[in-house]
């Protein structure tokens, strides 16, 4: 073990913080190598200058306000009115709004908190049972991170410079089974537990009403995008100006002494993402310095002799870093090294990205450390245990649809060759 590598896994050791623990390895490396320390802050400078980041801050932001106004109740109620007819309808509808709702947010953590106490007593009324509906919960706070405008889509783009636009489109069908299966399983709970439909009538006509001003978004961003009028980072620009306007002024579900607060904790999530960014991309050019990808590409082509093998490897290894790391860490960390050893196998770099983020989602309800598991637990005031039991059958679906993603690699390529992208 290498005197960088002993000092780098003492100061992890101290529990410091993940950027910390990247700068200080960077630094360290670079100092053991007798380079400059200015690189480091080069690839800050440089990082600041990508105009591709913006896109973050203002989705981010968009989402927090959709989350603490009460749009997210509105689209229930659409849904409800739309799917509540069929057996676990109410299920489906859960599926749905926290896909939309983190597809906005990019946080999985916010979306079970947000509609966490408003569902789980409606699917245990609605008949689905309290386990099924704990799991359903818990493991559908991470489904919505494949659908535009997702930040981890946007922050895997920055960090492998793959074309966002193209991530947004691989991410369709993909992000779409994994909701139809989640759908599936509730709609054969609901046939199981003899749920006819809905406990509760919903008007459709008022509940479009309701949510009329909610309705366009996902239309106009996806399809502004698509259509060739704005970019992904002007659509952001668009999105938090939308959402403002309607949230504040319109539905004035959101007090304008209130903004202050959600800047803040927008400020505080965008800023601990890019200087976990910053720091890692410094890592990087350290470890580029010293051929790590090329020694681990060595010693990987002599381990796996084929793409499944290594696809396979890639699998198991990243359900390990989702369960350890969060989505935003593992991203900045590992896509780095992997991506010049997938490009060596024949992996596309959408179709990469795609399979990194399935697999990190799921590694959020994964234990024994998924974060979404400790989230539940505390918002719902039940042992961990319990939970993990609970999501242990969304688990093997979404295990399930994972291999699918992975071995076919059609289902995320293929919408990039309809739209000519």
């Amino acid at each position: 073990m290498t005197p960088v590598v002993s000092i780098a896994s003492l100061i992890a050791l101290l529990g410091l913080p993940l950027f910390l623990v990247l700068s200080l390895f960077a630094l360290i490396g670079f100092s053991s190598e007798s380079l400059p320390h200015s690189i480091y802050f080069a690839e800050l400078m440089r990082l600041a200058g990508n105009p591709t980041l913006i896109a973050i801050p203002f989705f981010t932001l968009g989402g927090f306000v959709l989350a603490e106004s009460k749009a997210p109740e509105r689209l229930i109620r659409l849904a409800r009115a739309l799917l509540g007819w069929m057996p676990g309808g109410l299920g489906v509808v859960t599926v749905l709004v926290m896909a939309l709702l983190t597809s906005f947010t990019g946080a999985s953590g916010v979306t079970i908190i947000a509609l966490g106490g408003l569902m789980l007593p409606a699917l245990v009324k609605g008949g689905l049972g309290e386990r099924f509906s704990l799991g359903l919960i818990t493991t559908s706070g991470s489904i919505g991170l494949l659908f535009p405008p997702s930040l981890p889509l946007i922050l895997y783009g920055v960090v492998s410079e793959t074309p966002i636009e193209k991530l947004f489109l691989g991410g369709m069908l993909p992000g779409i089974l994994m909701v139809a299966g989640m759908a599936a399983l509730s709609i054969y709970q609901g046939v199981k537990k003899g749920q006819v439909k809905d406990f509760e009538k919903v008007s459709i006509l008022s509940a479009v009403k309701a949510a009329i001003w909610e309705i366009p978004l996902p239309i106009v961003v996806v399809g502004g995008i698509y259509g060739g009028y704005f970019t992904a980072t002007e659509a952001a620009v668009i999105t938090v100006v939308y959402v403002l306007f309607v949230e504040v002024f319109i539905t004035k579900d959101v007090a304008i002494r209130a903004l202050p607060k959600i800047m803040q904790e927008t400020t505080v999530l965008v800023g601990g993402i890019l200087l976990i960014i910053g720091s890692a991309l410094a890592l990087t050019n350290y470890l580029v310095f010293v051929d790590a990808p090329s020694i681990l590409l060595t010693w990987i082509e002599a381990t796996l002799t084929s793409k499944f093998s290594f696809l396979l490897a890639l699998n198991i290894f990243l359900l390990i870093v989702g369960s350890l790391m969060d989505i935003f860490s593992a991203l900045v960390v590992v896509v780095p090294l992997i991506s010049p050893l997938a490009m060596r196998y024949g992996v596309d770099p959408v179709h990469l990205g795609i399979i990194f983020l399935a697999n990190l989602e799921l590694g959020y309800n994964h234990p024994p450390m998924g974060m979404n598991l400790f989230i539940s637990s505390f918002r719902f005031n039940k042992p961990i245990v319990e939970v993990i039991i609970a999501a242990i059958p969304f688990l093997i679906l979404h295990l399930l649809i994972l291999g699918i993603i992975t071995y076919v690699p059609a289902l995320t390529l293929a919408p990039i060759a309809w739209f000519g992208q």
